[in-house]
């Protein structure tokens, strides 16, 4: 998974593209374009500039450890300049709250996911305000606890076997697949079951994804279900190419490196936008390849925020980290500099190729369960910015402007 987890654990900025020719707008863009009130956004998906920075924008943000607003609350960070990104409003306040409650109860009485000496970073990671942002369309809380459980587990996965909470990529494969029985359970003969039982308590990462599951499959359908399943064994099959490099000392290229990424990678999170949001995408269109190409471009292009949000985090931290822009550094001998400017550039370039490719599929299939969907995945790549964004007590920026 990508960097954000609740454990301690690119040349100059784009230009604006050239505005449209003026002309009347088309039913079909009314469509994409959404609603247009108060908390919509994140809804649109007609492509849009990217936001023009004021010049305190230029400065560097405060290094990490500066304190956050409080846990749940909204903090102004600072973009990235030259970012191709969309505003949202501040979340909600009161769901914030309301789940940031309900999620470190379930951490702490359902699960036993942490030590006591973890809990701020436990909170200082805002997962509350993280999915309010994301999902602003879920009809209620106990929706929106269906995403925030997943991405707890998810990232108590990635540091306690990857990361910062004896994590090592020595082993990795067998901890991740006993794990993964977690979510895809293990069907075995009588003498054998109560053995696997037993072991889905055995560790934090394990008890958090089966209650996760547990509740995600009682409240979604089967084939919803069997989808976040098949995204989970993506993300892993990621986490395994990652360590394997570490295990070998392989630098990879550029594009190894982005091959690498789109699997281990956010893409499990905007997935279920419809079961958070209460409908389902029928299976036969979530599997239409030009619905898969949209749902793989909004997942890497929110990862490659991740790399540049928490490059200077990870600089920090022992041991080479593998993001974008050290890899660009390193394998087309840029500076540090050039290189992340120039990771900046890539990530544009797939926010656009996502916003093309979704308003072509919507004018293709404009299936009113397939435009919502569409309008969830956009506005879970712009939640997502706005987290990086916001959380000044994980992120800051380099000093690079």
């Amino acid at each position: 998974m990508p960097d954000p987890g609740p454990f301690p654990s690119p040349p100059s900025p784009t230009a604006a593209p050239a505005p449209p020719t003026a002309r009347a707008e088309t039913a079909l863009e009314r469509i994409l374009r959404g609603p247009s009130g108060l908390g919509t956004t994140g809804l649109s998906l007609v492509p849009r500039e990217p936001v023009p920075l004021p010049p305190a924008a230029l400065s560097p943000a405060p290094r990490d450890g500066a304190p956050d607003a409080p846990a749940g609350g909204a903090a102004e960070g600072r973009p990235i300049p030259g970012l191709y990104f969309h505003p949202v409003p501040d979340p909600d306040p009161v769901r914030v709250a309301e789940v940031s409650r309900r999620i470190k109860r379930w951490a702490v009485e359902e699960v036993q996911l942490y030590p006591e000496e973890w809990e701020g970073e436990f909170d200082g990671f805002s997962v509350g305000r993280y999915m309010v942002a994301c999902h602003p369309d879920a009809p209620t809380i106990d929706h929106l606890m269906l995403a925030t459980r997943l991405m707890v587990a998810e990232n108590a996965v990635d540091d306690c076997y990857c990361e910062d909470h004896g994590g090592s990529p020595v082993g990795l494969g067998g901890r991740l697949l006993l794990a993964h029985t977690a979510l895809d359970p293990l069907h075995t003969t009588a003498e054998y079951a109560p053995a696997w039982v037993e072991s889905l308590g055995s560790d934090a990462p394990r008890r958090a994804y089966r209650s996760a599951m547990d509740h995600f499959v009682r409240a979604s359908t089967p084939s919803q279900a069997d989808r976040y399943r098949h995204d989970m064994a993506r993300l892993h099959l990621g986490y395994l190419a990652e360590a394997a490099w570490a295990e070998t000392d392989h630098l990879p290229e550029v594009w190894e490196y982005l091959a690498m990424r789109q699997f281990n990678n956010f893409r499990p999170c905007p997935t279920i936008t419809d079961s958070v949001g209460g409908y389902e995408l029928p299976a036969d269109l979530h599997a239409r390849p030009d619905m898969q190409r949209v749902i793989a471009l909004a997942g890497n292009a929110t990862t490659l925020v991740n790399d540049l949000y928490s490059y200077t985090k990870e600089l920090a931290a022992p041991g080479r980290h593998l993001n974008l822009p050290v890899v660009l550094s390193e394998r087309e001998k840029l500076s540090e500099r050039d290189a992340y400017l120039k990771a900046v550039e890539v990530h544009n370039d797939l926010m656009r190729a996502f916003e093309d490719a979704a308003a072509e599929l919507a004018a293709a299939c404009p299936v009113p369960t397939v435009l919502r969907f569409l309008k969830g995945v956009a506005a879970w790549v712009d939640g997502n910015h706005y987290w990086h964004q916001t959380n000044t007590y994980r992120y800051s920026l380099p000093d690079f402007w």
